[in-house]
């Protein structure tokens, strides 16, 4: 089956990129809807279709994508469409959501007689723009390879994880993995700065060094600008480490990083705000040593300056 139109629900500061990336697609037609009207503006002027209720969307397509803030939003928005679907459609959540919650609302998919797929994106707000970013998918396989192209046009190297929750699953192993890194960068950068180390020396070094990171190369450069801009906000990284916790919590695994993780960050969002930028918990270190970690050369945002890769089947061996 050849799926040509194609609906999208969430249009936040990652949402509006991968919807746009499937938009410059010619060979889609894109259905669009979000609570907030506003968000749909630039979309619909490059020739999205608005559509004023769930209903009319998955009315109108085969495949409908969620990329949400939360589970309890992923939650509402899927038990709000089940009555609108049947056999010819697949839904693919594309959000960092909870792995039990993924697996019980695929089966109200499933019932449906539709189909679903996980598949949560890595990589930074940049790359989901230059459409460079990877996805992690989880589901049926024969389902995975019918929405393989629609995956393609928003996305790089794209993993096939498994069955429903092993991608989700993943998805918090990596950002728990990425907001322990961000706060060792701060930590970190803040001993250089305090031993009178350029920073720009010391980013560099650190580059080039057996301690490098995806989480160096890129949210470094936006906290020594200053920004801390990285397009993903406190309650965010709350809940992801959150998710995690739970995680560990399931299996019994004494966890103290993680536990440790999860009250530094609710710290972070009670003096700083829900809505302020995840990278700015570093921050909080630079008030607490009375130093700024400043420096010259580096963007206030980030920008993949490749051009859109072909998307590729990340194989297992």
């Amino acid at each position: 089956m050849k799926d040509k139109k194609i609906g999208f629900i969430g249009l936040g500061n990652v949402g509006s990129k991968i919807a746009y990336n499937i938009l410059k697609n010619k060979n889609y037609s894109l259905f669009i809807f979000d609570l907030n009207k506003k968000k749909s503006r630039k979309l619909v002027s490059e020739g999205a279709i608005l559509c004023n209720s769930l209903e009319e969307l998955i009315n109108n397509v085969s495949v409908f994508i969620t990329c949400l803030p939360s589970p309890n939003s992923v939650k509402n928005v899927l038990i709000s469409s089940i009555p609108f679907l049947n056999k010819n459609h697949v839904w693919i959540e594309m959000s960092t959501t909870d792995e039990e919650d993924m697996k019980m609302l695929s089966k109200l998919v499933l019932k449906k007689k539709a189909a679903v797929l996980e598949a949560p994106i890595t990589g930074g707000q940049h790359r989901a723009e230059s459409g460079n970013i990877s996805i992690l998918v989880g589901g049926n396989k024969k389902t995975f390879e019918r929405v393989f192209p629609i995956l393609s046009s928003v996305g790089h190297q794209i993993l096939h994880c498994g069955k429903i929750g092993n991608a989700s699953t993943l998805k918090v192993v990596t950002n728990y993995l990425a907001s322990i890194n961000l706060l060792s960068i701060g930590e970190a950068l803040m001993v250089c700065k305090k031993y009178g180390l350029d920073l720009n020396t010391a980013y560099n070094g650190i580059k080039i060094s057996s301690g490098n990171s995806f989480v160096h190369e890129t949210e470094s450069q936006v906290i020594l600008n200053g920004s801390y801009n990285v397009g993903f906000t406190m309650d965010l990284v709350c809940k992801d480490v959150g998710l995690f916790n739970k995680l560990t919590k399931k299996f019994k695994i004494p966890a103290k990083i993680s536990n440790l993780m999860v009250k530094i960050f609710k710290n972070g969002k009670r003096k700083l705000g829900k809505r302020s930028l995840s990278t700015s918990i570093v921050k909080l270190l630079e008030d607490d040593c009375n130093e700024s970690l400043r420096t010259k050369g580096f963007p206030s945002i980030l920008v993949d300056i490749n051009r859109k890769k072909k998307g590729i089947k990340v194989m297992n061996e």
